[in-house]
């Protein structure tokens, strides 16, 4: 773990700026006239995503997995039940279905079928195998405000930890800056898929994430430099001026805006790619993935966006949430938690293991992370441990719901639920095959589709991809 912390980021839907560019030269933009007139105000619309996902589904056939048992990823178990995949979608979930014809089918019997497991939480690329100096490139730690930094220009798609990941069942991921910083820079999320680019990974259309910390990691990172914050009121202060500054700015791009709009001869503000992404979080368009540990810090960052009008999406790692269901449902606010992890600095002492599901039964939205290169390979274990801590405090929860901390929370914390998560009819065909009951320890991933194409078979080692950067090493595929 670096920092012992590392968080999200942002989602940006569009910026708009007046540039004299047109669609030539280095500039993507595109242009629209404000009144309609020749010789009016011409708006430039800058592109909302000038490094644009080039992913592409592989190859898929229809796929009919039978007589397994199913979670749904929302709750639902079905015993000898049936998933269909047709053209990378899920087609049909139940039981006794039928194979199209030239589908592969496959006998589930005795073992188990999910969703894909997402992630919420990784530094894979950006904190990449081999744990070297060079490839620490995560914290962009130069000043507490760094929120114009994009993760995904510092993933390096040739991360063995990918691959490791997909034979955990791994199928979407979510890479954060670290957390050496009041606000760390944008996250990406990816598919889990080899890709000679960042891009060739890159989730289409997911929402852009802002990764912001609290607590003991940015006080600690500039206070011991002399510098602010070096308390968590300066934390505190630190957010306020730049919220109050992103305030400012959106207020003048938006009164730009109207004007423009309206016909009027006006000239636009001078763009700043910083607070760009605050912008886009006060407009609605960048989801906030913050990393907190204790309760009235969490509470106090809930005022906080209530100040700003903004939504917290996701608190990471959020040790002290079990203490704060209430609030953290009221704000329609997420936890990506840990199962067990804790006591290894004095804002995460107060752990306890029933963190997860406490949650859970208390209502509030709350999933596992990883925040490890290793404990990504196992969520479902993780996810187990939890369940069986809270079972033995008393709390009545099934492994189907259980399984909604590995897929679809995830998925409604990352905004793409819509997309993926689930085994509901007409989503992606996000799917793992298990040897048995996945929270054993005993159980591995059989199998692993992406978007309906198998990319991980335990049987085959064709299919048991390896990046580019291992071809040739020792032990390569030993993953």
């Amino acid at each position: 773990m670096i920092f012992d912390t590392w968080k999200t980021t942002a989602a940006l839907a569009s910026v708009l700026v007046l540039s004299a560019c047109s669609n030539g030269g280095g500039d993507s933009t595109s242009n629209d006239s404000a009144g309609g007139d020749e010789g009016e105000t011409t708006i430039v619309r800058h592109e909302t995503d000038p490094y644009p996902s080039t992913y592409v589904p592989r190859p898929s056939t229809p796929t009919l997995i039978r007589g397994a048992t199913v979670f749904d990823g929302i709750g639902g178990r079905i015993e000898n039940g049936d998933v269909l995949m047709v053209d990378g979608r899920i087609a049909a979930v139940g039981t006794g279905l039928e194979a199209p014809e030239g589908a592969t089918v496959i006998d589930g019997a005795g073992r188990f079928v999910t969703p894909g497991v997402i992630d919420i939480h990784s530094h894979l690329g950006v904190y990449p195998s081999p744990g070297v100096s060079a490839h620490s490139d995560g914290n962009e730690a130069t000043q507490p405000v760094t929120s114009e930094v994009w993760v995904e220009h510092s993933v390096w798609p040739q991360d063995p930890g990918f691959e490791a990941a997909l034979a955990g069942g791994i199928t979407t991921l979510h890479i954060l800056p670290g957390s050496a910083n009041l606000f760390g820079g944008r996250g990406i999320t990816l598919r889990n898929v080899s890709g000679r680019t960042v891009q060739e990974m890159k989730f289409p259309d997911a929402p852009y994430t802002l990764k912001m910390a609290c607590g003991e990691n940015p006080a600690r990172v500039y206070g011991n430099r002399g510098r602010s914050p070096a308390t968590d009121m300066g934390n505190m202060a630190g957010y306020r001026a730049a919220w109050q500054r992103a305030s400012d700015y959106r207020d003048r791009w938006h009164e730009y805006w109207e004007d423009a709009e309206a016909g009027e001869d006006v000239s636009a503000p001078t763009r700043d790619i910083e607070l760009d992404t605050l912008m886009g979080v006060l407009d609605g368009d960048i989801l906030v993935h913050m990393h907190c540990y204790r309760s009235d810090q969490m509470a106090q960052i809930i005022d906080m966006s209530n100040e700003f009008d903004y939504q917290v999406s996701v608190f990471h790692h959020a040790v002290e949430s079990y203490k704060i269901p209430d609030i953290l449902a009221e704000a329609n606010a997420c936890s990506a938690v840990w199962a067990d992890w804790g006591g290894f600095k004095m804002e995460a002492y107060d752990s306890i293991r029933e963190n997860l599901p406490l949650l859970h039964a208390n209502g509030a939205c709350a999933m596992i992370h990883s925040d490890d290169a290793f404990n990504i390979q196992r969520l479902n274990q993780e996810v187990a441990k939890a369940l069986a801590d809270g079972r033995a405090a008393g709390l009545d929860i099934s492994e189907a719901e259980a399984w909604s901390w590995l897929s679809s929370n995830p998925a409604r914390g990352l905004g793409i639920d819509d997309q993926t998560g689930s085994l509901v009819e007409g989503l992606r065909g996000d799917v793992v095959l298990w040897s048995g009951n996945p929270f054993s320890t005993y159980t591995r991933a059989d199998q692993v589709w992406i978007d309906g194409s198998l990319r991980y078979d335990r049987s085959n080692e064709s299919l048991q991809p390896v990046r580019d950067f291992m071809v040739g090493q020792p032990g390569e595929g030993d993953q």
